[in-house]
């Protein structure tokens, strides 16, 4: 990626402009906003590549967002966007190129591209063989479930979409998602299932994680139990670059699909990755989920800063969380097929965000990414909603919805539609003091019980959030839908200057793990660790 300005970034002219701006701002009102400029819609909204973006109802004026686009200005930041389209080797740490986007290219000039159109030619074939009946397992017996082992990436990408698009389900295929490491997974997973017709899918680059080969190895032991070696073969397929490993688990070479350094694993439900949503729906509409993040991708590669939608989310997020100190965002889709998708983007944004040093390794002094999380709507107004309107903490919100459903009942998604707009609206507007005295007034208390009945009533109002429209939950939308967080994520790092690309936090717990494993299995008392972890172990030494 393009060198930076040496200084970092809190130093920099925008940056100081913006902090000089944010105390200004910070005392004024969004609704105020509205009232001020009738346009304000209009002019803080946008629509491109399946998705209606209103950002409206967030405590920015033009000054705000002129400041915010000089940042990203002074972080070359279209320079860095060429870099990752051009195949360059933006993540640093492990020297490799970010090419996801290139797994939703429908061009085939490059290697990346001709590997990719290859893996999609074959995943056909393979899905088609399956559905067609052609495919068998062990019996002669049609495979009807299709169980995929991963973990991460390999489980939250293809879980969520698949979740998502319900009404595109095939019909002779049910698919299913087994992630822990804890044996009540897998056992429950398969408590219904016959191994005659089930097909797993073990979904691992390396095929060396631990979670998923615990989980390969049970189920290829509850195959066993009523099949024989040679018959793994038509129960067993790999996502994996090592085909030796998943050869010598018993899965012919011919039946391994491919994986890429240059996609990381929270990238990679556009690759063979995303095999069980083309079991579960059909190759058609995978290929329609492809076209949609593309049509995201040259939106994110070629509109101007200030129209694009990924990198208005981003600096929006910089926005919060370093000048006003927000901690968390919420996500709230108004669709229930999108109910996982708070979960595919904790790991998006909090694997690729959650870092604490600068691309070059010193130290980063600002606050580089956000915890998020959040729920389906409407179940979220009956819990935690309560926080966002009356707690204490400002957490911007991000609602999520479309303005038609699939599953009909017009009336009903209305309701769901106006839950919704409800939200957004009242986290914006609140309720003063005056508002509920009044209103307790006119329900017939006295002066005196609704003084007392109103600071509690009280609604602060001028909570921040967007809200990005889909005119309906299909698989080109979604595609668009995922891939602006995508962007969203690698805009912020660009700004912030951090490689969003590598998780070396995560490896830490797998490796102590592995002695952690043989303390607890190994007989006799354990005193090979620190007091809490010894006497961990000792206490669960008592039942095993």
């Amino acid at each position: 990626m393009p060198a930076q300005d040496s200084r970092p970034i809190q130093q920099s002219p925008p940056w100081r402009a913006l902090e000089a701006h944010h105390k200004e701002i910070s005392q004024q009102k969004i609704a105020d906003f509205f009232v001020s400029d009738p346009q304000r819609f209009e002019r803080f909204s946008l629509q491109a590549a399946e998705l209606y973006f209103d950002y409206s109802k967030h405590l920015i004026n033009t000054e705000t967002l002129d400041l915010l686009l000089d940042l990203a200005e002074a972080s070359d930041i279209q320079s860095s966007i060429a870099a990752m389209f051009s195949g360059e080797k933006i993540n640093n740490t492990e020297q490799r190129p970010v090419l996801h986007t290139a797994l939703r290219s429908p061009g085939n000039s490059s290697d990346a591209e001709q590997a990719v159109q290859s893996t999609l030619d074959k995943m056909q074939t393979f899905t088609e063989q399956v559905q067609n009946g052609n495919w068998t397992g062990f019996t002669g017996k049609a495979i009807t479930d299709v169980v995929n082992i991963g973990i991460g990436g390999s489980d939250l990408g293809p879980a969520m979409v698949y979740t998502a698009l319900s009404p595109f389900h095939a019909s002779a295929i049910r698919c299913h998602f087994v992630s822990n490491v804890d044996p009540a997974h897998l056992q429950q997973t398969l408590a219904d299932l016959d191994p005659a017709s089930t097909l797993f899918i073990v979904a691992s680059k390396t095929f060396t994680t631990l979670e998923t080969l615990q989980n390969a190895q049970a189920a290829r032991r509850w195959v066993l139990s009523r099949a024989s070696e040679t018959d793994l073969p038509r129960h067993f397929v790999a996502v994996s670059s090592n085909i030796e490993k998943a050869a010598e688990f018993g899965i012919s070479p011919d039946n391994i699909f491919p994986m890429w350094d240059w996609v990381g694993g929270r990238y990679s439900l556009w690759s063979a990755i995303g095999l069980p949503i083309a079991l579960g729906t059909s190759m058609e509409t995978f290929r329609e989920l492809l076209a949609g993040a593309h049509s995201m991708d040259e939106h994110f590669r070629h509109a101007e800063l200030k129209e694009n939608i990924p990198v208005l989310m981003a600096l929006l997020s910089i926005w919060y969380a370093n000048f006003f100190h927000a901690e968390t965002q919420v996500i709230l889709p108004y669709a229930q097929n999108l109910q996982l998708l708070p979960a595919f983007l904790q790991q998006l944004e909090m694997e690729s965000l959650g870092k604490s040093v600068h691309r070059d390794g010193t130290k980063l002094e600002l606050d580089s990414g956000s915890l998020v999380w959040g729920s389906a709507g409407t179940n979220g107004q009956h819990s935690f909603h309560q926080l966002l309107h009356q707690g204490t903490h400002l957490v911007p919100a991000d609602f999520i919805a479309c303005a038609r459903s699939l599953a009909g009942e017009t009336g009903q998604h209305q309701h769901l539609l106006a839950n919704c707009f409800a939200q957004s609206q009242s986290l914006m507007q609140g309720k003063s003091f005056d508002e509920a005295k009044q209103e307790l007034l006119s329900q017939g208390m006295s002066k005196e019980e609704a003084a007392a009945l109103a600071p509690h009533k009280v609604i602060s109002g001028n909570k921040p959030s967007s809200t990005i429209l889909l005119q309906e939950l299909k698989p080109k939308a979604l595609g668009s839908l995922i891939a602006a967080y995508e962007h969203k994520v690698f805009a912020q790092s660009i700004v912030l200057d951090i490689n969003a690309f590598d998780q070396w936090g995560v490896e830490l717990g797998k490796v102590l793990s592995l002695d952690l494993f043989k303390a607890i299995s190994k007989s006799g008392k354990c005193g090979d660790f620190d007091a809490s972890t010894n006497g961990l172990i000792n206490f669960c030494k008592q039942f095993s």
